[in-house]
């Protein structure tokens, strides 16, 4: 790689790349020590073109769940069959890799501002800022950064824009795929909630069996289908839709939250 070579974001792919490493190396025993990432569908991962590829996923911290994204995507790309045992995988890692990210919360201190550079397409959200409730137009550039991002490689998104478990999709997500035509694939996380503070940044609690599910890519209608079809299509992949309220009652899922609090490391 020459020394200089940059993204189509202006980012030097040397520096990403130590980044990247080094941000691998201490957050590793996050997920491979501290606590048990299960992995699913790294053969899925596997399969995937270079370019044009969406990962939508829920959210449960600020960064720990796009660390390990990184994490799993790397390792699987590197040979790794559904782990991340021996981090060398990282030594080599996509660089093409990015996730949506509040502009807000990537300026906040220099640790973020890192984690941008490794890979963060920064966008102002436009129902929230500063703590407070707003309504203002999406910003056209922000769109097109995600489409450029698209067209160098892979972009993980948050469509909830939360944290909160079972809010609704933004509907941005559903112009974006109708917009740029990308691969969508579904991901499912848990236990990272349990496992960190809010932001990520902290071990909350050790010996959580944490879990990554990566799904076959959806069957969308780019021409025909609603935004509102899409959402919903999105809803149901990574297993936001509030019918799966209706499957567990708050009663019951408050039980399975303390017991998962319980669960300790699975060999």
């Amino acid at each position: 790689m020459p020394l200089f070579k940059k993204n189509p974001f202006g980012h030097n792919l040397f520096i990403k790349k130590w980044l990247i490493r080094i941000l691998a190396l201490i957050s590793h025993r996050r997920y491979k020590g501290f606590n048990t990432l299960e992995i699913e569908g790294a053969d899925i991962l596997r399969s995937l073109p270079d370019t044009n590829v969406l990962f939508v996923s829920n959210h449960q911290t600020y960064f720990a769940d796009v660390v390990a994204m990184f994490h799993v995507f790397n390792a699987s790309l590197s040979g790794r069959d559904n782990n991340i045992r021996n981090i060398g995988y990282i030594w080599k890692p996509k660089l093409n890799m990015y996730y949506v990210a509040a502009a807000e919360t990537m300026k906040k201190s220099l640790l973020t501002k890192i984690l941008a550079y490794a890979g963060s397409i920064s966008v102002e959200r436009t129902w929230r800022a500063e703590g407070k409730e707003v309504n203002r137009q999406v910003k056209m550039s922000d769109i097109s950064n995600i489409g450029k991002a698209l067209d160098d490689g892979w972009v993980i998104t948050f469509p909830q824009g939360t944290t909160t478990p079972w809010k609704p999709l933004r509907k941005g997500t559903a112009h974006i795929i109708k917009k740029y035509k990308p691969i969508v694939v579904p991901v499912v996380i848990d236990g990272f909630r349990r496992s960190f503070d809010k932001k990520g940044l902290r071990v909350k609690k050790k010996g959580i069996l944490q879990s990554m599910v990566v799904k076959a890519p959806l069957e969308i209608d780019y021409e025909n289908e609603s935004f509102e079809a899409i959402i919903e299509k999105l809803e149901y992949a990574i297993e936001q839709h509030p019918s799966f309220l209706k499957v567990i009652s708050a009663k019951d899922l408050a039980a399975l939250e303390e017991e998962n609090k319980q669960r300790k490391w699975r060999v």
